[in-house]
């Protein structure tokens, strides 16, 4: 019951349950970065706003805002 890792996300990603094969679909997240945002969320609990996004490793403003409407929490 997972959807192929090549389709594109049907919808925005929540951070707080994607794995990392959906969070590598997005734009500039590729394996290192869904790592870092999987053990960001293991480490510190569940993300309470996109705006968390900003304490991962290798997430810059930049990164953030092209992320912004395609994540929820």
């Amino acid at each position: 019951a997972g959807s192929g890792g090549d389709a594109p996300a049907t919808g925005p990603v929540n951070l707080n349950t994607a794995n990392a094969q959906e969070l590598d679909t997005l734009p500039g997240v590729g394996p290192a970065t869904a790592d870092a945002i999987i053990r960001d969320r293991e480490a510190h609990g569940p993300f309470r706003s996109v705006d968390d996004l900003g304490r991962v490793r290798g997430i810059g403003d930049a990164k953030l805002e092209q992320l912004r409407g395609l994540v929820v929490v």
